[in-house]
């Protein structure tokens, strides 16, 4: 089985929930689901769709071509149809729209059903969910689960609707690869990006998370909000993001393991705060959602134009780290890292996601959790002692300790000596420089030891990508010969070994989702090598593998 359905409607008309909830009823039984967000920045009206892609194997992405399409409206219909296969169909209720589709249309009767039950008109979805779990042979029972998991509560009106849905279809009529073959029992995981990633904040002993909202990472404030008594984690919204930035590395300095969460704008009011990191050295996690700028640019769509913009957050030199995730298993995993680095070298870590990895929705089979990259929380001490906030040190890593010691802990933006005391002095300054630099190169070290880069495949060309990309990538690897795929994880820290793939490769491309190959760019500043092909998206969507396949092959077989 692997079908791509596609649900539209307008803006508020819950498409995005009913996605979810049938992803979810896939992945109880076991198959691997992707699901795809679009919509733009509207509350009501305009066109939303989603788009899951539903596989026996592990997918990571969608294809823009449609085995299904469930329109909720005409509008659907007449945008979607040219992308519909030549087998597929679309499943709607007769109200919704104006005329049929001769030979492609399965339409339904909800009239009696509404009124039976006073439905508002809304659950139309949830009856067209039924009908379409009955088409493609996912027993009641799974499509029940996944309306309770999706809607808790409230979802015992919804499960009448997708019952009577259900038993609206009497014989399924479609093909036998568009249906359910197996019902599996190893379900799989379906979260999105920013759930990871609030789920690896949490792993790693989150106590604050800190934001103002901004898509597209205003659903991990939504998210953590919601697991603030369960975790015992803080979440605050302040009036704007310099307030934010500046609370979190307070928060920090008193001992909270703290967080904030951003897009482009907001991350740019954060800068002379990333540089105050910079010189206070109080460990501090930052995650960047980018989205098409400059400026206000697209909200609700997606970019990786930041990437330039995060590696040189806040004037003068100091280390910052930098992340990029592609799926929502490593932004679990990386964020957790994340985390790790951060106290270790009391350092910024920017985590560097996109709308796409935020909102899209990931399944697989199980989280990598590493124990020994959570470390344990400091605590104020009552030990007498002559304490140096900024000891100089071999490593150029300063024993930290919390506000509320028998000794003063101190924390400046200015230049300082050891103890934190502001000093213009010559040789002090050399010698704070060098002990910040040090950390650099302390961390370059431990690094090698860490997955900063991962190799797919065994080809003689060579496909490079970072963060989200990674997923149409992975899925256009399965059809492309002699192709490997270089996935980079760390940006800074940079990994210089990945030199040596791209000496060796045959034909090179970089895939970004910008305008000028920003990863370019960095790779020839850091290793000395240019990279000539470049294929670049810039108009807010994500790469699909067929276009991938498409573009590469064009040049492999000049």
């Amino acid at each position: 089985m692997d079908i791509n359905i596609l649900i539209g409607a307008e803006a508020g008309k819950g498409t995005a929930r009913t996605s979810l909830m049938i992803g979810k009823a896939f992945a109880l039984i076991g198959y691997y689901v992707f699901n795809y967000r679009d919509y733009p920045s509207l509350i009501k009206g305009g066109h939303n769709f989603n788009v899951l892609h539903i596989s026996d194997e592990q997918i990571y992405s969608h294809e823009n071509e449609y085995d299904i399409i469930l329109a909720l409206d005409q509008k659907t219909i007449e945008k979607h149809l040219k992308n519909l296969k030549k087998d597929g169909f679309i499943l709607t209720e007769r109200s919704l729209i104006k005329s049929e589709i001769k030979n492609k249309t399965i339409s339904i009767d909800a009239s009696e059903i509404m009124k039976k039950h006073s439905f508002q008109e809304i659950m139309i979805n949830n009856i067209l969910a039924g009908s379409l779990f009955k088409l493609l042979g996912i027993p009641l029972e799974f499509a029940l689960k996944a309306a309770e998991k999706e809607f808790g509560e409230k979802s015992d009106k919804i499960k009448i609707a997708i019952t009577e849905g259900y038993n609206l279809i009497k014989e399924p009529k479609i093909k036998e690869t568009q249906k359910v073959n197996k019902i599996k029992r190893n379900k799989k995981y379906f979260i999105s990006g920013n759930e990871a990633i609030g789920l690896g904040a949490i792993a790693s002993g989150l106590d604050l998370y800190i934001a103002y909202p901004m898509t597209p990472a205003s659903p991990l404030m939504h998210f953590l909000a919601l697991q603030q008594k369960k975790h015992n984690i803080f979440v605050v919204q302040l009036e704007d993001e310099i307030a934010c930035i500046n609370a979190a590395i307070a928060g920090s300095y008193a001992g909270a393991r703290t967080m904030v969460g951003t897009s482009g704008g907001g991350f740019a009011l954060m800068t002379e705060a990333i540089s105050l990191q910079g010189m206070n050295e109080i460990p501090l996690v930052v995650y960047l959602a980018q989205r098409p700028g400059p400026s206000t640019g697209i909200p609700t769509y997606t970019s990786q134009g930041d990437l330039k913009f995060a590696l040189n957050a806040g004037h003068g030199e100091f280390l910052r780290i930098v992340v990029a995730p592609g799926d929502a298993k490593e932004a679990f995993e990386k964020t957790i890292e994340a985390f790790y680095l951060s106290e270790k070298y009391r350092a910024v870590s920017i985590i560097l996601g996109d709308k796409h990895l935020g909102e899209s929705t990931y399944s697989f089979d199980s989280f990598k959790l590493d124990s020994s990259k959570i470390l344990e929380k400091i605590k104020p001490t009552n030990k007498k002692m002559d304490y140096k906030s900024y000891l100089i040190t071999e490593n150029g890593i300063s024993p930290r300790a919390l506000p509320g010691s028998n000794f003063v802990v101190r924390a400046t933006s200015y230049e300082h000596d050891e103890y934190g005391i502001t000093t213009e002095d010559p040789e002090i300054i050399k010698k704070m420089v060098n002990k910040r630099m040090k950390k650099m190169e302390t961390i370059k070290k431990e690094m090698k030891k860490m997955e900063t880069f991962k190799v797919y495949g065994k080809g003689k060309n060579l496909i490079i990508g970072w963060g989200s990309t990674k997923g149409a990538i992975i899925d256009a690897l399965k059809k492309l010969e002699d192709f490997r795929f270089l996935q980079i994880y760390y940006l800074s820290p940079f990994p210089n070994e990945i030199k040596k793939y791209i000496e060796n490769a045959k034909n090179v491309f970089i895939i970004e989702n910008n305008a000028t190959s920003l990863l370019s760019n960095v790779i020839a500043e850091n290793v000395g090598i240019k990279i000539e092909n470049k294929i670049l998206k810039y108009d807010g969507r994500p790469f699909t593998p067929k276009e991938i396949i498409r573009e590469v092959e064009k040049v492999a077989k000049k």
